[in-house]
């Protein structure tokens, strides 16, 4: 039996189906945004943005096989069944929040200002182990990804994990209104958004607006080595993981294998037992205890817990790691705020060669963006980076700091262009390069450098 069809999601919208009586019943099944995205049976969600209106891709999207549409205006000469709504984005989430209570499996909802992506791929794949489970696919974590992510649970599906990323106040509310998690992760609170949340104790008050959503049988797993956290009266059963000893799930005598795996021991009141994960990074180290934490409370044994981290792969974007002529390098170009930039500086300081740090503008720190900037340079030289290598008008602060604290060697580049090309001829075989900057500087562009 069809979940959803085109006349069910007009009821649940209040929208107006329009199309034949023969396509009232027809099955949907997933949902895009994106009409080069669309499989058959999809729902297409008609998004009207500031450059592209997605009503005028609709017919496409019925001839890649959608089944029906989601719309605010009339779609002229459609192929197919579509439902008329005063608002795609709000009914987007009316929907999902409908869809979402017909499932009853643990949905793990995931948020933090620092590891989100992966703390939702660490416990994906750690889940995995005994469990089909749906995870949020790339970055849709936001008030369209998390109902899209949503709306693409399929019954087979055993555990859903979520993960949910704001920028301002509500935000999170919205999103923990259709997610309704059962288990919510938080990572760690810091600087990210800062320019709209004000500060940390704003960005906390963000971040926790989800609980008053969950069950009261809903548990919260908190970072307990964050100060913040670990002081946070969730209103629900919580357990703590880090790397302290206080927590109820911590990681010890961690050990980095350069850039191939990081292997460390989980300790609970359970007992201790000994994990590999495959791929580089310290943040894994301090992200694996919340995902023993949550495979625990899902019923999952230590062999399937070591199985689970040793199929962890890392994201494109994430501290992604290849080798091209002799330079290795990690892509984190993703995104960047102060607190992920100093993760990553530790992860690079730990390798051999030259460590070189490309850094580029962290967007969104208002008037705190000159010292944390500067901070982040003189953690730069501290981390005993040897050439630090900065783009953006915000990322001559790095220098800065990073002079500031004896750093041997720094460039800055005002244009990305002028960056573009002169890296190629900074960077010599041997050296171990990290890529990082807010997805706004697009440093992906810099990757073919190293290819």
């Amino acid at each position: 039996m069809s979940l959803l069809t085109p006349w069910k999601i007009a009821e649940i919208t209040g929208g107006r189906f329009i199309g034949t009586q023969a396509q009232c019943d027809v099955s949907v099944a997933g949902a895009v945004r994106d009409n080069r995205d669309v499989l058959p049976e999809n729902l297409f969600i008609c998004i009207k943005g500031a450059r592209v209106d997605g009503h005028d891709y609709a017919n496409d999207a019925f001839d890649r096989g959608a089944a029906c549409c989601l719309a605010e205006r009339e779609i002229p000469d459609a192929k197919g069944p579509y439902v008329l709504v005063e608002s795609t984005l709000v009914s987007l989430r009316v929907l999902a929040a409908y869809y979402r209570s017909l499932f009853d499996i643990p949905v793990i909802g995931i948020t933090g200002s620092v590891g989100k992506t992966s703390a939702k791929e660490l416990i994906a794949a750690v889940l995995g182990a005994k469990f089909n489970v749906h995870k949020t696919d790339m970055n849709l974590n936001n008030d369209i990804g998390v109902p899209l992510t949503l709306l693409s649970l399929k019954e087979s599906h055993e555990v859903a994990v979520v993960e949910m990323g704001i920028s301002d106040f509500g935000d999170m509310t919205r999103l923990a209104i259709m997610a309704r998690p059962d288990i919510f992760v938080m990572t760690k609170i810091g600087y990210a958004h800062i320019d709209m949340l004000g500060d940390l104790q704003g960005v906390l008050k963000a971040k926790t607006e989800t609980f008053p959503y969950m069950k009261p049988s809903g548990i919260a797993v908190m970072n307990g080595d964050d100060e913040l956290l670990r002081g946070f009266d969730t209103g629900r059963k919580t357990y703590t993981f880090g790397l302290l000893e206080h927590n109820n799930y911590r990681g010890e005598n961690v050990e980095t294998q350069g850039v191939d795996s990081t292997t460390l021991d989980m300790v609970s009141a359970k007992g201790r037992f000994d994990v590999t994960i495959s791929a580089y990074g310290s943040h894994l180290s301090a992200l694996a205890p919340a995902a023993t934490a949550v495979a625990d409370l899902l019923g999952l044994s230590g062999d399937e817990v070591r199985r689970g981290f040793a199929s962890y792969t890392s994201v494109d974007g994430r501290a992604k790691v290849s080798s091209h002529e002799g330079i290795t390098l990690v892509d984190d170009c993703y995104n960047a705020n102060p607190n992920s930039v100093k993760a990553a500086l530790t992860s690079l300081s730990s390798l051999s060669g030259r460590r070189v740090a490309v850094l580029g503008d962290m967007l969104s720190l208002g008037q705190h963006s000159k010292q944390m900037h500067y901070d982040v340079g003189v953690f730069a030289a501290q981390c005993g980076i040897e050439l630090l290598v900065c783009q953006g008008e915000q990322a001559t602060f790095f220098c800065e700091g990073y002079k500031s604290a004896g750093g041997t060697s720094a460039e800055h580049f005002e244009h990305f262009e002028k960056l573009l090309e002169s890296l190629p001829n900074m960077i010599k075989k041997g050296d171990a390069v990290l890529v990082k900057a807010s997805r706004g500087m697009h440093f992906e562009r810099l990757l073919p450098v190293f290819s």
